[in-house]
Order: C-alpha cells, then structure tokens, then sequence
C-alpha cells in the first residue's frame, strides 16, 4: 500500500507517524498530502462527469436548449489542455481527468450531431478540420511558440464555452436538455482545483482559469435551480387551474 502511494506521489508517513503519537499531522504535512488525494479523486471523479448529459440525451432523443458551439469550444479546449500537459510531460495527477473529460466530450459531441440533423455544411467542416489537426497536436508537432499561445488561450476557449450556452438559458428563460447532475459536478470539480492550483502555486493564469470555471459553471447551476423552481411553479399552477 506505502509502494502504491509512494508511486503516485502521496506521502502517508508524515500523516500516519503524527496520528501514531497522539498529534494532529503538521500543516505543511496535511496540505499537500489532501491536495494530492484530492487531485486523484478529480480524476477518478471525472470518468463519469459527462455520462448524466449523454444519457439525457440519448433518452430524451433531443437537444433542446443546448449550445452546439459551447460543446465543441468545450472539445477544442480539453483537447488543447491535454496535449499540451502530455507534451510537458506534467504529473498525471495534475491533469488525468482532462484525458477522460476528453473522451466523454466527444461522445457527446457525436450525440448532439445525431439528435441535431441535417447538420450544416459549416460543422461538417468544422469537425473535419478538427480531426486533421487533432493528431499534428497530440504529436507536438507544431511550432513552440504556437503551442504556447494555443495554452494559454485556453481560459479563453473555456470561458467562451460557458457563455452561449449561459446566454442560450437566458434567452429561452430554460435550460432544456442541461444535465443538473454534469452541472453540478462541474461546478464542484472546478472548485476543488482552485485549492489545488493553489496548493501546488501554480502559476496565476491557471488560477485565474479555474477561478473563472467556478464563476461560469456557478451562473449555469443558479440558472438550472432557477427555471427549474419556476418551472415546477407553473406546473402547480397549471394544475390548480385545471
């Protein structure tokens, strides 16, 4: 068990050691020793992120209220983020649930394609240049300069992929097909990297990301609860009337 924890980088003894004489572990033992376990529980967490919304999906057999363009901002961004972690050949801690966070977007990408037809001409062209230029970046083979400005455009990405789907809600005062549960999930897991990145001090960009994560995905989650009490309202509403 020590081996296994050593391997992933998670130091117990300091903990186990202060808790064997009776003394609650140090701070600069218990810090970092929860940011490492809670980095991995954000990984093994992120396996099923995205499954609530695909099975909405699939069951409801539509999309109604969703953002196309929000998801696939969504796809570019984890695809930027994980090829550029792999490419820095970063603990896999700090980055594992971008590789299934990936694989789980693009399924539901392929969900809202096939409840969305005809699809337009203009996404079918955008999928194409995706899947072309996909491979180049996972290589890493693209100039360095580019690669570092295509990362630090990522907050960027991410944040213009909360807004249309936050400005969509707006609009249509519903959040259609939107999972609470994905949402919900979102919101938590991006909290929690705030403590971690600062655990970690990463540098003030990634900060900054995930600070704007939790602020975006919170606006989607105060929507949801929102229209779904209004919604439920109505509903009573509609029933004392009939």
């Amino acid at each position: 068990m020590e081996k296994a924890m050593d391997y992933l980088g998670i130091d117990l003894l300091c903990a186990t050691d202060s808790l064997r004489h009776g003394h609650f572990p140090a701070k600069d033992c218990l810090f970092p020793l929860l940011t490492n376990l809670l980095s991995y529980f954000l990984v093994a967490a992120s396996m099923t992120v995205k499954l609530p919304q695909i099975m909405k999906i699939v069951d409801k057999k539509s999309v109604r209220g969703l953002s196309v363009t929000a998801f696939e901002l969504e796809v570019v961004g984890y695809t930027i983020s994980l090829a550029y972690c792999l490419h820095k050949k970063l603990p896999f801690s700090s980055f594992g649930e971008l590789a299934f966070l990936l694989v789980q977007a693009l399924i539901l990408m392929g969900c809202i394609y096939h409840y969305s037809k005809p699809l337009s001409v203009s996404t079918w062209v955008r999928a194409v240049v995706y899947f072309a230029l996909t491979p180049a970046l996972f290589a890493g083979k693209i100039d360095g300069f580019v690669f570092e400005a295509l990362y630090a455009s990522k907050h960027l990405i991410f944040l213009s992929a909360r807004v249309p789907q936050i400005w969509k809600n707006f609009g249509s005062k519903s959040t259609g097909q939107l999972s609470f549960l994905t949402c919900l999930m979102n919101l938590g897991g991006s909290m929690a990297r705030v403590f971690t990145s600062v655990q970690v001090n990463a540098p003030f960009s990634m900060v900054v990301g995930v600070v704007l994560a939790v602020f975006t995905n919170g606006i989607i989650m105060s929507q949801i609860l929102l229209y779904w009490r209004r919604g439920e309202g109505k509903q009573v509403n509609d029933k004392k009337l009939s």
